[in-house]
């Protein structure tokens, strides 16, 4: 397995399959997302041209099969950076992680964990003072909710995320192929370095 940043021509050539596996991984619960490959291969790359933008993806085989997302906060994610700002926080110090997506047959062999620790890593090479991130927020007796499903809350924990009561943020994306944008509430999830 190879896991290495993004960038450039390389960058280029992934997107399609970086869209793909986006698509995929936020399909299921609980993000029950319905994008598309031209709306995702858009925002990648505005994505990487945002201030210390990072993208790190994990490939077998040639293949990609997980990614992981950083930048500024201050720079692209306007919609998420505007209620940390009201609450104090310092949008130049705080580095935003946009998306950690692995295809669920690779999970639960530490890629989470590279993936956190490569864009911390990056993040205070670059001086930032903390990482926040938001994660969508799904009642417990949600009708789409897997019997199965185990929140990621404790992983986020032990890497020393906190959750930031009250701080809530929503975001609009499909849940049907070609239906309409519905919101959804997300909370912050914040360390301090």
């Amino acid at each position: 397995m190879i896991v290495r940043p993004l960038t450039g021509e390389d960058l280029e050539r992934a997107l399609p399959a970086l869209a793909r596996l986006r698509i995929e991984v936020f399909a299921t619960f609980p993000y029950l997302y319905a994008g598309t490959e031209e709306y995702e291969q858009k925002y990648l790359r505005t994505f990487a041209k945002a201030r210390d933008a990072f993208i790190f993806a994990a490939e077998e085989e040639g293949e990609i099969i997980g990614c992981a997302t950083g930048s500024a906060i201050d720079d692209h994610h306007g919609e998420f950076a505007a209620p940390l700002r009201d609450a104090g926080f310092d949008l130049a110090s705080t580095f935003y992680f946009g998306e950690s997506v692995l295809k669920s047959g690779y999970r639960g062999r530490g890629l989470g964990h590279a993936f956190f620790d490569a864009r911390e890593t990056h993040a205070q090479e670059r001086g930032y003072a903390r990482a926040c991130f938001c994660a969508v927020d799904r009642p417990a007796d949600h009708p789409q909710r897997p019997a199965d499903y185990s929140p990621l809350d404790s992983f986020w924990q032990k890497r020393g995320y906190r959750k930031l009561p009250g701080l809530v943020t929503e975001f609009a994306w499909p849940t049907m192929p070609g239906g309409p944008d519905f919101t959804h509430p997300m909370n912050y999830w914040l360390r301090e370095f």
